[in-house]
């Protein structure tokens, strides 16, 4: 088989193999642009079935055709040519058989000159090897059905995946399926269709795409339920969901079995847990019966301010909204126990997350913060374990400024929306009180007066403005206008205290008697389940050892100094960091180290309101989040390390294992935070405390006892003059010391004096006092009447 090159007369053979190259024609013998041929049977190396006998096309069905470069016509059909008559055809085909031996099976145009290379040939070669287009039915069916098994369209002699049906300007494709339209694809422009029986079926355009039965069906639009529910979907899966309910599953298994009977026991004991009880529940009850006595609370009658005696858990005053009485007063301070540690978790979690830490080292970060073994020995202390605001505030903040420690500070990622919820975090944990809350404030005043420096610094380094924003800067300083006026709200009652209990302040030898020795970072306190019996020898060196074992954990430990060496922050920030431990550390000593003179001392002398903070160990809360985030890093780099050894290893089977392995830093802070807190049983609210009036007086009274009568007057909040706090104000010390003669006619004339109009004995605690005697005496002679309600005596004066 040859063929001709273009603009020439030589002729050049052409491989008709199965792999031989279908180039496209450059040019017609005329000279105009021609269609790349289709690969036919022929070129890839079958024997074409003979051409099917042809009837002439019907008259208005056939287009004209162009004439070749002899002046004759071609067998396709063009627009604009004469019609060749039906023996011109036969001719043709004749002329095609006898020079080629081919059928009119071959797939192309003689007119645009196109063979199996796709070259325009000849006069001549053209026509020898076109053969007419005729679209006409087979008068055999048995050569019909032969040539459709083969793969060639028994209607028009060429491959079943002939040329695109192109619609033309008048004529219309017949009707028919998809398959049908598929089998007439060989036909070119303009060509007719007859069938067997000389009836012209009527033209009509082909569907410009026929594949379209191929397509997809599209996919219907959800409907609004199914919208949702995709949402909740996502929202479920969401990181910060799965971290805040893992936080929260959390917290429930590590502080169990506080929520096994919430209503009627408190963790570790029943005294300080009392007061914070009774704190939640004045808060609630107030601000919703009357606001403007909120400092001045139903304890420690007739004294002002008494609300501010102590720390008061005022951001928790929501919650005091719901329930009244003592048992809804126990339940709601052990559901918030709970929250307390889950909101820590979290918060420590999202502070690592956004400085760039990975999940799990986040996690441990997070774990290590919340459930430090020094924290156990806090676990009274709700006001100290509330600690999750201050990593959880910080953390927005940074997020707000575009800033990480891995990355540095990103100006396109800057987000005033951040900042405000960062502020509002921090004010709302300043609101749970100043033990926790002052530390924090000052440490953001620190930071904010770096930052700038250090903005302006590098300003004027490289003489370029670095961007910040104008909503930016308003967001900060309304943010922080809104942190100093709750600070400045909340620090008011407690100067008027001081100004009217000027013995309430703490002096440096108060502070000595709590600080704690370099031992207590290596001693765990009694409540931890893993080092408390290990450690019991220690603890007895230590004076007050409640405050003094301040053991952060000993992976927690291994962790951070591995961090120094090996992790993703940058080697100055890892110094930062570690300078950090050890300043804090030299700070929650107090006066242990080098007698405070240049650490805990200046502060307690020239810093507003640090005087007021009698525990320095409480300072290894610090520490404790500097030695989770130095870990975090070198867990981090562990876990980045792991995943590339897994990507790269073939066959990849260690993956899973290796990954697993980088769970073990996790699974060990966790193990070691276990806790063995006990959980005693609250004493019962006495019936004589459901009905007595106020303002009334519960005897025995001393610090212990009167946190029980604070709880149990949760039921109407009557006035009463006992109270526990962190100190005692002196006319209830002149109370106590009167009423230890109660009744005689000295105490009763003292307690009328003050407006005391009820006192309440209660039987189970007079063994061992003076009242053990006197509680019989008759009182007819004293002005006052004697009743018996359950196991008190009610005395009304």
């Amino acid at each position: 088989m040859t063929t001709g090159q273009p603009g020439t007369g030589n002729a050049r053979p052409t491989s008709a193999g199965a792999g031989a190259e279908i180039r496209p024609s450059t040019a017609s013998a005329t000279g105009t642009p021609a269609r790349p041929a289709r690969t036919s049977d022929a070129v890839s190396g079958k024997t074409p079935a003979p051409a099917a006998e042809t009837t002439a096309p019907s008259a208005g069905a056939v287009a004209d055709q162009p004439r070749s470069s002899d002046g004759g016509t071609t067998g396709a059909t063009t627009n604009g040519g004469p019609q060749p008559s039906k023996s011109d055809i036969a001719k043709k085909e004749a002329a095609g058989d006898a020079a080629t031996g081919e059928g009119g099976g071959r797939k192309g145009s003689a007119a645009a000159g196109d063979t199996e290379d796709g070259t325009a040939t000849s006069d001549s070669t053209a026509k020898d090897s076109s053969t007419a287009k005729a679209d006409s039915t087979t008068t055999d069916p048995a050569k019909a059905d032969t040539l459709a098994k083969d793969g060639t369209s028994a209607k028009d002699g060429t491959d079943g995946g002939g040329s695109e049906d192109v619609p033309v300007k008048g004529t219309r494709a017949g009707k028919g399926k998809w398959w049908s339209r598929g089998k007439r694809a060989g036909r070119t422009d303009g060509q007719a269709k007859t069938d067997g029986d000389t009836k012209t079926d009527e033209a009509k355009p082909d569907d410009p795409d026929r594949w379209e039965a191929f397509v997809s069906a599209p996919e219907p639009k959800p409907s609004i339920v199914s919208r949702a529910g995709r949402a909740v979907g996502r929202f479920l899966i969401h990181e910060w969901t799965l971290a805040a309910l893992g936080a929260l599953a959390l917290a429930v298994l590590m502080t169990w079995p506080t929520l096994r009977y919430p209503r009627y026991t408190l963790p570790q004991d029943y005294w300080d847990p009392s007061l914070q009880a009774w704190q939640m529940a004045w808060s609630g009850h107030i601000l919703l019966a009357d606001p403007a006595r909120l400092w001045q609370s139903n304890t420690f009658f007739p004294e002002l301010w008494s609300f501010a005696f102590s720390d008061t858990l005022l951001g928790y005053a929501p919650a005091g909204m719901l329930g009244s009485g003592p048992e809804d007063a126990v339940l709601r301070y052990n559901i918030m126990f709970v929250l307390a540690h889950a909101l820590a978790t979290l918060g420590a979690y999202a502070l690592a997350r956004q400085l760039g830490a990975g999940r799990i080292a986040a996690a441990v970060a997070g774990v290590s913060y919340t459930y430090a073994p020094w924290l156990l020995a806090q676990a009274g202390h709700l006001h100290v374990l509330s600690n999750g605001g201050i990593p959880l505030a910080l953390a927005m903040l940074a997020r707000g400024h575009g800033w990480s420690l891995r990355h540095g500070y990103r100006p396109e990622r800057r987000h005033d929306a951040w900042v405000y919820a960062g502020w509002l975090v921090a004010a709302w944990q300043l609101s749970l009180g100043f033990g926790i809350g002052l530390p924090f404030a000052y440490f953001l005043a620190c930071a904010v007066l770096v930052a700038v420096v250090l903005f302006y610094a590098r300003r004027l380094r490289t003489g370029q403005a670095v961007p910040f924003g104008r909503r930016l800067f308003v967001a900060d300083l309304l943010g922080g206008l809104l942190f100093a006026g709750v600070g400045l709200l909340m620090a008011f009652p407690f100067f008027k205290v001081t100004e009217l209990h000027p013995y309430a302040e703490r002096t440096i030898r108060d502070i000595s008697i709590f600080s704690p020795p370099a031992s207590g970072f290596v001693t765990a306190p009694a409540e931890s389940r893993i080092w408390g019996g290990l450690h019991e020898g220690a603890r007895a060196a230590l004076p007050w050892h409640p405050e003094m074992t301040l053991l952060p954990g000993f992976v927690l430990y291994a962790l951070a100094a591995g961090g120094l060496f090996f992790s993703v922050w940058r080697l100055r920030h890892r110094l930062l960091l570690l300078a950090g431990v050890l300043v804090t550390m030299a700070f929650a000593m107090g006066t242990r180290f080098f007698d405070g003179t240049f650490t805990y001392v200046p502060l307690f002398e020239h810093v507003p309101g640090w005087s007021a903070l009698r525990t320095p160990g409480r300072l290894m809360l610090w520490t404790t989040l500097l030695l989770g985030l130095l870990a975090a890093g070198a867990v981090t780099a562990l876990t980045d390390r792991v995943r590339e050894l897994a990507a790269q290893r073939i066959p990849s089977w260690p993956g899973p294992w290796l990954r697993l392995a980088t769970l073990l830093p996790l699974l060990l802070v966790t193990v070691e935070g276990l806790n063995s807190t006990p959980h005693p049983v609250v004493p019962t609210q006495p019936a004589a405390m459901r009905t007595a009036e106020g303002p009334l007086l519960v005897l025995p009274s001393n610090q212990s006892l009167d946190q029980h009568v604070m709880l149990w007057s949760t039921s109407g909040f009557p006035d009463v003059v006992n109270g526990g706090s962190g100190f005692t104000p002196r006319q209830l010390d002149d109370v106590r010391r009167v009423s230890q003669s109660f009744p005689d006619q000295t105490s009763v004339d003292y307690l009328r004096t003050l407006g005391v109009r009820t006192v309440v004995l209660l039987r189970s605690q007079v063994p061992g006092t003076p009242w053990e005697i006197t509680i019989d005496t008759p009182v007819e002679s004293l002005g006052i009447s004697r009743q018996d309600v359950g196991d008190a005596v009610v005395y009304r004066l």
